[in-house]
């Protein structure tokens, strides 16, 4: 590679790095989220902080980076794919090393490390569809040295029945582009401060998600409640509005009471958050 395009490479692979753990962190800190771990504790969480999740981030930044810099204007391809892959495992491996063995990020890094990977597959200034449509891609291919045992969360797809992290993925991140982006710019355009409207996309977000991890805790009932709590929130009117925060206040005591935490509803509120600014300022 030229040695001027190599430096803009690597330019923009820190650039989509330091931006992807930011979003990670603005998550985790987001407040009040329902059952979630925020700026007032642990949610439904004992083995979590916003400490941790903040160290978690951090350590991720370095396999962002080398996402970024390996994809940088590549095809979707199995080599691509693989390796995309093989830098993911590395990048959790040091994120279980940065909190003791405590799984804080992974959904998000594979959320995450897709759509970085796919924003440098098309030269970092891409608009957020073809970056979503990019990263489907990847996540299509099959990736042969990926681990063959069941997580928590395939276990959840394959029990009831439901998509998961992949399907989401290898669907260009339904739930984000049609869901979450949408309300996050509406909420901004009616008027809602920068957090309420991320609480907002947040609650798009889990209208409709199967969340593995709730399912995992919660069952089916949680999973209506998590649901149908997120639709009252909206219908009153989002978290801008009186009624909307108490409909939010009333879905986090359900939450809590089933233990349910929505972790794969906050993994696809960083990449919304991600894919909102990775062509440029919030709007």
């Amino acid at each position: 590679m030229n040695p001027r395009l190599h430096a803009h490479a690597d330019l923009a692979a820190d650039q989509l790095a330091q931006l992807a753990t930011a979003c990670l962190i603005e998550e985790a800190r987001l407040t009040p989220k329902p059952g979630l771990v925020d700026s007032r504790g642990n949610g439904a969480h004992l083995d979590l902080s916003l400490v941790l999740m903040e160290r978690s981030a951090h350590s991720l930044t370095p396999a962002f980076y080398q996402l970024a810099q390996q994809s940088w204007l590549r095809p979707a391809d199995p080599a691509l794919r693989e390796t995309v892959g093989r830098l993911g495992r590395e990048g959790e491996a040091q994120m279980m090393a940065a909190t003791g063995g405590v799984n804080t990020h992974r959904g998000a890094l594979w959320a995450l490390g897709l759509l970085v990977s796919a924003a440098a597959m098309l030269g970092g200034g891409a608009e957020r569809g073809a970056i979503a449509r990019a990263a489907a891609q990847l996540a299509q291919l099959p990736d042969r040295a990926a681990p063959r045992g069941f997580s928590k969360g395939l276990r959840a797809v394959h029990r009831y029945r439901v998509p998961g992290a992949r399907e989401e993925a290898q669907q260009g991140f339904p739930h984000v582009m049609a869901l979450a982006l949408p309300q996050l710019h509406r909420s901004r355009q009616q008027g809602a401060e920068e957090p309420a409207a991320r609480l907002d996309a947040l609650m798009a977000i889990m209208t409709s998600l199967s969340d593995t991890c709730v399912l995992n805790r919660a069952g089916l009932a949680g999973l209506d409640t998590m649901q149908r709590g997120a639709r009252a929130v909206l219908a009153a009117g989002g978290t801008a509005q009186p009624a909307g925060r108490l409909a939010l206040a009333e879905l986090d005591a359900a939450m809590l009471a089933h233990n349910a935490s929505p972790g794969g509803a906050a993994d696809l509120l960083a990449a919304t958050l991600f894919l909102d600014r990775v062509g440029g300022q919030p709007n």
